[in-house]
């Protein structure tokens, strides 16, 4: 969202050819959408809708604006400057290197049960006689990793595309079958907050939360993947960038709708968390018959499956580049290969700390999916979580206002304005989190 255009690279050569942003060259958008709306955003989407009407439509919306901002200017660095986005965290201060470590360990850990958990949730509810749980989560794990596995990019992202299609036809069909009150969802688009108590809170929590993870900066590593490079690709990300987020909005709209209309006006509560999902297709068997709730399951896989494979590729392309980065401090490598383009070569995907990461996602975390979370490391999984927002937005600002990036694609009042909003809104959020948390029975 820089106002600012350029010519040059972040890489000293020649000015790249501008390419016409075009709906040809989709893709990375697709992927950061569907990997970054989960479950669990879902059904927070949900009981937004189920508790306050369509009183928080505003909030959504807002939330898909600062999502584009932040998505945008890690792309943007990318291109602009040949190096990926760790790279530059790396420019930065060794602090940087000892969050994101610390960072994608636990949260990498725990994270994989979760998303196991959620695969194997809806699976279950359409086959609950052929095994439990546990078994359906870990199952779906295993096809997770033998997919990231086996495939490069451009396969990922296909299979991705038809992931969210599943996605939309579900949310979009389940908004227009609960026949929505449009007078009433116009008027959510002002700014208004409930009546209640924390309501501000609860806002800012809408507006942070859907599609608001490590995957935004995961955006850029895609970009690259998908071999735009140079700024001669910039047009063409930002367009990419915004259907991502247009995308995400209209599975947040349409949840909205759902739990406006299905819950609120019958005063109907689900639980939070994944669960919620399956009570809620449990209650549209009985409105709407069980074809309609089996539809509704599937596409409560695709949501949950598209953000397990996501995570699986993104992170582990984050995290091999992590590795790369350090290899070649370690050997003070002079005139390597921007690693831009290493991602763009695809090396990263075949390589051992891609796949090691890959069965760190995988493996360890079925411990909990058998034992229970342990209480001390969610506590450290929500803060770490809490904190990486904030760090993402103001690192951006950081990177992007400096010499490290060409003067051409600096931020300008309005990337800088979204990223400071969004910089504040996470930072709110990591405190309430990290003063939420039951600290006296940690120690």
């Amino acid at each position: 969202m820089a106002e600012t255009t350029g010519s040059a690279t972040g890489t000293g050569e020649a000015t790249p050819q501008p390419r016409k942003s075009s709906w040809k060259y989709i893709g990375p958008g697709i992927v950061v959408a569907a990997t970054g709306v989960g479950a669990g955003d879902l059904v927070a989407t949900l009981i937004a809708g189920s508790n306050f009407g369509y009183t928080l439509l505003w909030a959504a919306v807002i939330g898909c604006v600062v999502k584009i901002s932040l998505a945008e200017a890690a792309g943007r660095w990318h291109l602009a400057t040949g190096r990926t986005l760790f790279d530059g965290w790396a420019s930065l201060g060794r602090w940087t290197t000892w969050f994101f470590v610390v960072y994608v360990v636990i949260w990498g850990y725990v994270y994989g049960a979760a998303a196991m958990s959620s695969s194997g949730l809806p699976l279950q509810a359409l086959f609950p006689d052929v095994m439990e749980l546990k078994w359906w989560s870990i199952l779906t794990g295993i096809v997770g990793l033998v997919f990231v596995w086996f495939n490069k990019y451009a396969v990922f992202e296909k299979v991705m595309t038809v992931l969210v299609g599943v996605m939309f036809v579900v949310t979009v069909y389940l908004a227009i079958r609960v026949t929505p009150h449009l007078g009433d969802a116009f008027a959510g688009l002002l700014p208004v907050l409930p009546d209640e108590k924390d309501s501000i809170l609860n806002t800012l929590g809408l507006i942070g939360g859907v599609g608001g993870t490590i995957t935004l900066a995961a955006y850029g590593y895609w970009v690259n993947a998908k071999g735009w490079t140079n700024t001669g690709w910039m047009k063409v990300m930002r367009l990419d960038n915004r259907v991502a987020y247009i995308t995400t909005g209209i599975f947040v709209v349409a949840m909205l709708f759902v739990g406006a209309e299905l819950l609120h006006s019958a005063n109907v509560a689900i639980a939070s968390g994944d669960k919620g999902l399956v009570q809620l297709s449990d209650i549209l068997e009985k409105e709407y018959g069980s074809a309609t709730a089996k539809l509704f399951l599937i596409g409560f896989l695709a949501t949950s499956f598209t953000s397990l494979i996501g995570v699986w590729h993104g992170v582990s392309l984050m995290f091999a580049d992590f590795v790369e980065r350090y290899r070649r401090d370690r050997v003070g490598a002079e005139g390597a290969k921007p690693t831009g383009e290493a991602v763009a070569s695809g090396t990263h995907e075949k390589s051992v700390p891609f796949r090691a990461y890959l069965l760190w996602l995988t493996f360890p975390p079925m411990i909990l999916l058998f034992q229970g979370q342990p209480f001390r490391l969610i506590i450290l999984y929500g803060v770490l979580g809490a904190a990486f927002m904030p760090f993402l937005s103001l690192t951006l600002v950081w990177l992007l206002n400096s010499s490290r990036t060409p003067r051409e694609w600096r931020n300008g009042w309005l990337s800088n304005g979204m990223l400071a909003i969004a910089g504040l809104l996470f930072l709110v959020l990591c405190v309430k989190q990290i003063t939420d948390q039951d600290w006296g029975s940690f120690f």
